[in-house]
C-alpha cells in the first residue's frame, strides 16, 4: 500500500523523527490533532522521558499530538489507537470488532459525538487491515 503525503505532512514527519529518533509509519491530522503512527517497539522512544518529546512537538507545531504504536495484530492495534482509554474486552467476528469499555463515560469517549471517533478509528485501522468492516462499542 502506497501512502501519499503533502509537503506539510512530510515536514511534520521529518521533525518528528529528528526529535524522537523513532521510526514513523504514518502521520495524519484529525480534529486539529496530529496523529503519528510509529513502528512496533518505538512508542517509548517516541514519547520520550516523561513525554518530553510530545510536549516539545506540541510547542513547535502548535498542535496537539497523539502517538500510536502500530501492531501487525489488528485487535492490538485497535487497543493502541484507543489508548489511553481502557479496553476491557475486544473480539473480532468476521470483520466486525466489538469493544467493551469499563464504564459509560469511557464508552462515550470511544464513540464520540455522532460516532465521529469510532469512524475515525475505523478509517485508520482499515488503511492497514482492509478486512475490518466495523468497530462497535458495547
Amino acid at each position: 500500500m502506497k501512502l501519499k503525503y503533502d509537503m506539510q505532512t512530510l515536514q511534520w514527519m521529518k521533525l518528528f523523527e529528528d526529535i524522537t529518533k523513532a521510526k514513523i509509519k504514518d502521520c495524519f491530522v484529525h480534529n486539529e490533532k496530529l496523529h503519528f503512527i510509529v513502528h512496533p517497539g518505538n512508542l517509548f522512544k517516541a514519547l520520550g522521558e516523561n513525554k518530553k518529546n510530545v510536549t516539545r512537538l506540541e510547542d513547535l507545531l502548535k498542535k496537539k499530538v497523539k502517538i500510536i504504536e502500530y501492531s501487525e495484530n489488528m485487535l492490538k492495534f485497535i487497543v493502541n489507537i484507543m489508548a489511553p482509554l481502557k479496553v476491557v474486552d475486544i473480539k473480532n467476528e468476521e470483520g466486525i470488532v466489538t469493544i467493551t469499555g469499563p464504564d459509560q463515560k469511557t464508552k462515550g469517549l470511544m464513540i464520540g459525538a455522532r460516532a465521529q471517533n469510532l469512524r475515525m478509528f475505523e478509517g485508520i485501522v482499515q488503511k492497514y487491515f482492509p478486512e475490518l468492516k466495523e468497530i462497535k462499542v458495547v
